[in-house]
């Protein structure tokens, strides 16, 4: 879930940046003519640029969950043990019933959190892995519903569609961080301008990046609603509201123990929303869902 974003979002900023140091190092895509800035060649440069970035982002999605988090895969011709059947089964149950006709990858990864989430470059190429500490504190119905509202995002082709808004808003961000930068160069002696202007330009545009994931972090809460819909339509309305309610006792549990460790739930994010939260409030999560 947060993760899924999490994992983009990275992968997004540090595609972004090595696409723009190797623009500025190889003098591609120049849009500064007659010491002057041409917006409309940088227009379409940010442009090539930002989409580039986050559909490569989009590609590595997988492939840099499965290595960051340390995924074991299951193979589901292989030798399985109880568990493991138990969540080949459910995904691929689930993964049927919402239409998706090459069934995801699943794998677990071994970790204290209550977490899980969905990822991929498409429905065809997805993955869906939980850790080992939701498999141990929540029962099969509260699993069921998690794995549930996975499967919902993957169906609803969320991250194809956070791909295209990634490449909105890293338009934007290669755009407006040539522009500042290039003002910012104009403020020191004219032998220093190349080097603060390419040493801005990355600034600047991380900097912008982080300001724009607050847009990419709003569209997540509101995907989370409707995957919890497609949860409730897959595993039921009871199950996915069951498991709501567990991940709320379980966060509660940790914030009272003041376990900094794990209390930064990624499965549910923070307990109040705010702008980089990348899932609403579980009560409103809650009371949404019962009033389907």
């Amino acid at each position: 879930m947060a993760k899924r974003i999490f994992f983009f979002i990275l992968t997004n900023v540090l595609v972004l940046t090595t696409i723009s140091i190797i623009f500025m190092v190889t003098g591609a895509g120049n849009y500064i003519e007659d010491g002057g800035i041409n917006f409309g060649a940088l227009l379409v440069f940010s442009a090539i640029v930002g989409f580039t970035g986050s559909f490569i982002s989009l590609l590595m999605s997988r492939w840099m969950a499965k290595k960051m988090m340390n995924v074991k895969v299951i193979d589901p011709d292989g030798p399985m043990n109880s568990q493991e059947r138990q969540i080949v089964e459910m995904v691929h149950r689930m993964s049927r019933a919402a239409g998706i006709t090459k069934m995801p990858e699943v794998g677990i990864y071994y970790s204290p959190e209550v977490n899980a989430f969905a990822t991929g470059p498409s429905k065809n190429r997805s993955l869906v892995a939980v850790s080992s500490g939701l498999l141990d504190e929540m029962d099969e119905a509260a699993v069921e519903g998690v794995i549930a509202h996975e499967v919902a995002h993957i169906a609803n082709g969320d991250m194809v569609t956070m791909t295209l808004l990634q490449g909105v808003v890293n338009t934007f961000v290669v755009f407006l961080a040539r522009i500042a930068a290039f003002i910012a160069s104009r403020f020191v002696k004219e032998e220093m301008a190349p080097i603060v202007h390419f040493i801005a330009i990355i600034v600047f545009q991380i900097a912008f990046s982080i300001l724009g994931s607050i847009v990419v972090f709003a569209f997540s809460r509101y995907r989370e609603f409707h995957a919890d819909r497609g949860g409730a339509d897959l595993a039921g309305k009871d199950k996915m509201v069951h498991a709501l309610r567990s991940l709320q006792a379980y966060t509660n549990r940790v914030t009272e123990e003041k376990d900094t460790a794990i209390a930064s739930l990624k499965i549910n994010g923070k307990r109040k929303s705010s702008l980089f939260s990348t899932h609403p409030d579980l009560n409103e999560r809650i009371r949404r869902l019962e009033a389907k």
